[in-house]
């Protein structure tokens, strides 16, 4: 529980300080669709890939159950968040638009109330819960490393990542314009990918281990992060910088997220999967990245 924990976190670091960047240099759409490719990539792509990986040569593959739904449960949390400043906007103006005072201090107080419920979830699952949500692994397998360098090495590799955000940001609409794409693409399918390589890399290895449940709780684990905890704090961070930043997404990229939340729901229902599971989990992450690509630009 606790290495899922910090790989998604250190992970997640990466994307926290590209989208920083990028709300400093006014891509407020980019942080948004980065957002949200980067939980559909967590829960549909990583957790997919996972599946495969584990199922290859394997009948069935188990993992905690209970962990994985606990995920899916604050996922949609996350839903409900990104539903209500839409529908806030279309009950007050009638259409989907991003200049109101009230909007932007809506957004706010759910950044809050979603930060609050991240530490609550994290005080959940590391102390008071922690019986129901450990996992076997945890249980007989000794660490290989003790958690002070493991933390270590994963803040150097976060800084040295950093050092490479400003340059990515500051290339974003030269690299459009290049080729062809919008923004929009940009920041939901490359730079989702390119800022949570390494924990989808390292999902996948613990998933070809056996090590199931490390996976799945990284790969839910992050999407959650991100939806409870980045999203929030970036909006936080907006206001200090004085660019102040809605929770307002396009109606795409809510149907996407609440998409991937009921996926992840159902594929965690049964506490075992297989690699078709994984093939389908991908599909629909493929589906959504083509869609992706021929949404116009907001």
């Amino acid at each position: 529980m606790t290495g899922g924990l910090l790989s998604a976190t250190f992970g997640n670091a990466t994307e926290l300080v590209i989208a920083v960047f990028a709300l400093a240099h006014g891509l407020d759409e980019v942080v948004k669709a980065s957002i949200t490719g980067s939980i559909i990539g967590n829960a549909l792509l990583v957790l997919g890939m996972s599946m495969v990986a584990a199922g290859i040569g394997r009948e069935r593959v188990f993992f905690n159950r209970v962990a994985a739904a606990t995920s899916a449960a604050t996922l949609l949390l996350a839903v409900a968040a990104l539903v209500m400043p839409a529908v806030f906007n279309l009950a007050v103006f009638g259409r989907l638009q991003n200049t109101s005072t009230a909007l932007d201090q809506l957004s706010l107080l759910v950044a809050i109330v979603l930060i609050v419920t991240y530490g609550l979830s994290l005080l959940f699952s590391l102390v008071t819960h922690r019986q129901l949500l450990i996992t076997l692994a945890e249980v007989t397998e000794a660490p290989r490393t003790g958690l002070l360098p493991s933390v270590i090495i994963l803040a150097v590799v976060t800084l040295l990542t950093t050092v490479e955000s400003d340059l990515l940001v500051e290339t974003i609409e030269a690299t459009t314009r290049l080729l062809g794409i919008t923004e929009f693409f940009v920041g939901a399918i490359i730079v989702a990918i390119v800022g949570n390589a390494a924990e989808h890399l390292s999902a996948i290895i613990v998933a070809r281990h056996g090590q199931m449940d490390l996976a799945v709780h990284i790969a839910t684990g992050s999407s959650t992060q991100i939806a409870v905890f980045v999203a929030p704090f970036l909006i936080i961070v907006s206001w200090i910088i004085g660019r102040p930043m809605s929770l307002l997404f396009n109606a795409f990229e809510i149907a996407a997220v609440a998409l991937a939340g009921v996926v992840v729901t159902v594929a965690a229902l049964d506490g075992e999967t297989n690699w078709f599971e994984g093939v389908q989990l991908i599909a629909v992450y493929l589906i959504l990245a083509i869609a992706f690509f021929y949404v116009p630009a907001p």
